[in-house]
């Protein structure tokens, strides 16, 4: 009988550990150590014992780099072209998916409306571990799929899943969801680290030995990281994340981990009573319904891979009523925040010791990159002086210590995708402005160094604009 030993994992990095702690040695988390039952290996007698064993001749199975076919069948197109984006180009074939989100994100929704296109001209078989085949025909139904290619199976041991999966061969199956399956000689129960670590691995293998794609949906804990995250994402080859607030109908779609594409590309979807809908032009949905004539509002740009999209920053800046006055961000670092205040205070005269500040983008979405400093900032300031920014400017830029305006990439394409959605200027650093041909734009191109110059031309601009109004 194998011997068991108790290790304890954190769900955080992976680290294991053979006593609990509070807190992870290896990561500084707090309360992610988790216990795990683990089977020792059995020790060999000698030297003899292990040079007996036999050794699976691998010789037939080398092949030369040069011979490997690479042309464009080794991709499935899923049908969903934010979903492509996301995953670089489509679906390889062998390749292992996760894809985790909060329930009722929309992970099944997605899964089962891609069938509709893979059901065409391939075989799809999905297993399900918390719903029955009669549930997910409901809830097909209710998606309009309707392909003939498509088998349900409802199970959740992972042995008898695999062994279905090679004698049907199907070219695409997908599990819902990994933390329901269990393999029956791991004593530890359903969802354990244990059964999440050996069933994906189980599917892993089966993946490359067949070459087909298999996507495994995950679940989140109540950190809203997926569960076990660590000790899957090595195995994978790919892990997708849905974001988005379930009150509101628009998801993001992410890539955390990608083998064969950009970590960086977003996909954009907007929920509705027949599913997943894709949002072509993620700008013009973050931008729909904003203020006209209100103070603390400014548009930024961002690069989601090689998609610039405009988002609105919003600033509030009101009077305290505590001794301590709050700061408060949604969407955009908080540590970040804190920076750009104490430059504002320090290069440009701005005094919010005595002042709330709450930074909020509109739709949900986050702006983590240095060219949202310019546009968070020039917001500060409008809501400072209850001035409103003309809905026709849009800024970007990173701001130093120094309150200097520093480049940054993309330039172009941020100028075009502002051209392009109706902006007429755009307040842009003064070192990228070498790196254009400003006769290819129609836009107006305002090149500042600091925030003073920044803040100098809104001045200008607002005086213009109550001058015209006379």
């Amino acid at each position: 009988m194998p011997k068991l030993r108790t290790v304890y994992v954190c769900t955080s990095c992976g680290s294991e550990y053979s006593k609990w702690n509070g807190r992870c040695p290896g990561c500084g988390e707090w309360n992610t150590l988790e216990e795990d039952v683990i089977e020792e290996a059995p020790r060999s007698s000698g030297r003899r014992t292990a040079a007996a064993e036999s050794t699976a001749d691998l010789t037939d199975k080398i092949r030369k780099l040069s011979e490997l076919d690479t042309d464009d069948e080794v991709r499935y197109l899923t049908g969903t072209g934010e979903l492509d984006r996301v995953l670089g180009g489509g679906l390889v074939k062998g390749s292992l998916v996760l894809l985790g989100g909060e329930p009722g994100i929309g992970k099944s929704t997605l899964l089962l409306q891609i069938c509709s296109y893979f059901g065409k001209d391939h075989s799809i078989l999905y297993v399900s571990g918390e719903e029955s085949a009669r549930q997910v025909k409901l809830r097909a139904d209710r998606l309009e799929v309707t392909t003939q290619n498509l088998s349900l199976l409802s199970s959740t041991d992972a042995l008898s899943i695999c062994t279905a999966i090679r004698r049907q061969a199907p070219d695409i199956a997908i599990i819902d969801s990994i933390q329901t399956m269990n393999i029956r000689d791991i004593s530890s129960a359903s969802g354990s680290i244990t059964q999440v670590r050996e069933c994906t691995n189980l599917f892993m293998h089966l993946a490359k030995d067949m070459e087909i794609p298999i996507f495994l949906v995950g679940h989140v804990n109540k950190d809203g990281a997926i569960a076990g995250p660590k000790v899957m994402e090595h195995i994978v080859d790919t892990v997708l994340f849905f974001e988005g607030e379930r009150t509101q109908s628009y998801r993001l779609l992410r890539a955390i981990k990608n083998r064969y594409g950009s970590t960086n590309e977003i996909g954009v979807f907007e929920m509705s009573d027949m599913g997943l809908k894709e949002v072509p032009n993620p700008s013009e949905m973050f931008l729909s319904g904003r203020p006209v004539g209100v103070s603390g509002c400014c548009i930024g740009c961002v690069m989601e891979g090689t998609r610039p999209i405009l988002a609105e920053v919003q600033a509030l800046v009101t009077k305290s009523g505590y001794s301590a006055p709050r700061r408060t961000s949604t969407g955009f670092d908080f540590a970040r925040l804190a920076i750009i205040i104490a430059v504002l205070e320090k290069r440009a005269g701005l005094f919010y010791g005595t002042l709330d500040v709450y930074v909020n983008v509109v739709g949900g979405f986050r702006l983590d990159e240095p060219a949202a400093d310019l546009p968070v900032a020039l917001a500060l300031f409008s809501s400072y002086l209850d001035s409103p920014i003309s809905e026709k400017i849009a800024a970007f830029g990173e701001i130093g210590l120094g309150g200097e305006i520093r480049g940054i990439s993309n330039i172009s394409q941020r100028i075009a995708e502002a051209q392009r959605l109706g902006f007429e200027t755009c307040i842009i650093p003064k070192m990228s402005l070498r790196e254009l041909d400003t006769k290819r734009y129609k836009i107006g191109l305002v090149a500042v160094s600091n925030i003073r110059q920044a803040f100098e031309y809104l001045k200008k601009s607002v005086n213009r604009n109550d001058e015209a109004d006379k």
